[in-house]
């Protein structure tokens, strides 16, 4: 079992804070009424997509969802022109129009974000396939939530990569609650990994929080994928300190469940844990002051951008035009 070194924990700390400080500055943006969006808050899930993120290539694919900025992120999308998207700009990585729910941008494997629970899965093993048939190595990492494994495309899509053999990691950010539902009220099994047994498929569930027990899962399913062993169905537990979306408060999970998990919010602990390993205070400050000018020159950039010209409303939709 690998284990990432102090360097790798450092740089994992850094990824989160800046997904943590661009979802403050988004947050923030939002209630002030200087953003419209509709925003999905990856809050306390942070540590799952930065510790992926550290374990691939820059050949590799990712496919997300619509909560997705830790993952566009921690894939390597530049940050400028990822916050242009969510606003909706035309320096956005999809010149305005996809927004936060279809963001996109290849040159860093950052290929699909969905906005439907569960409709990247098919995607996810299409792409995954493509490699397999021209000989490429390269795996794929799909992300989704509990909720998806209860939709067909998730079994669709498990059933033909385990047969086929794909080089795919389905990756279930298990937060505990599919939108307004909690896991034990839409699922009959006790986890999303025991699914996999159905598709004859290695399946590992982890505490996705811990950076120790999710580099090492997610380092063995990636070697597995990328060696030709097949896909790994990773479950990676964690909770999200934000309602479902921008302006759900959360009423509907316990105070208590909440608190518990605000406690133990992975974030924080990782910088704890950064000091026992001996980096000093002023290190890690220093990190973080160079993650807040990160953020602020990005959101700077986007807010300075120019809105999409009328023009771009066609431009992308047909290959060619041809109007009476």
């Amino acid at each position: 079992m690998t284990l990432p070194t102090t360097d790798a924990l450092k740089g994992i700390y850094q990824t989160s804070m800046i997904i943590r400080r661009t979802d403050e500055r988004l947050l923030s943006m939002l209630a002030a009424g200087q953003a419209r969006m509709t925003y999905y808050s990856p809050r306390g899930q942070e540590v799952i997509s930065a510790t992926v993120g550290a374990l691939l290539s820059d050949d590799d694919y990712v496919v997300t969802i619509y909560r997705g900025l830790h993952d566009h992120i921690s894939a390597g999308t530049p940050l400028g022109p990822l916050v242009a998207e969510f606003l909706g700009k035309a320096s956005g990585t999809c010149s305005g129009k996809g927004g936060p729910m279809h963001v996109t941008y290849p040159e860093a494997g950052m290929m699909v974000t969905t906005g439907i629970v569960g409709s990247g899965l098919p995607i996810a093993n299409g792409l995954a396939l493509a490699a397999q048939m021209r000989g490429e190595d390269r795996v794929t990492v799909c992300n989704f939530g509990d909720g998806a494994s209860n939709i067909g495309a998730f079994h669709e899509a498990l059933t033909l990569a385990s047969l086929w053999k794909l080089p795919i990691v389905f990756l279930c950010q298990n937060n505990l609650y599919s939108e307004h539902t909690a896991y034990e009220l839409h699922s009959p099994v006790d986890s999303v990994a025991s699914r996999g047994a159905a598709y004859a498929m290695r399946s590992v569930t982890v505490n996705g929080n811990d950076p120790d027990e999710m580099w090492a899962a997610a380092d063995e399913a990636i070697r597995h994928a990328r060696e030709g062993g097949g896909p790994t169905l990773l479950e990676a537990m964690t909770f999200r300190l934000r309602g479902h979306t921008y302006g759900d408060g959360g009423s509907y999970i316990p105070k208590n469940q909440m608190a518990d998990a605000v406690e133990a919010d992975p974030v924080p602990g990782l910088r704890a844990r950064l000091l026992r390993e001996g980096l000093s205070e002023a290190d890690i400050v220093d990190l973080e002051s160079e993650v807040d000018r990160v953020v602020n020159d990005a959101l700077q950039f986007a807010i300075d951008s120019e809105e999409p010209d009328i023009s771009e409303l066609r431009t992308d939709v047909y290959s060619s035009e041809v109007f009476a």
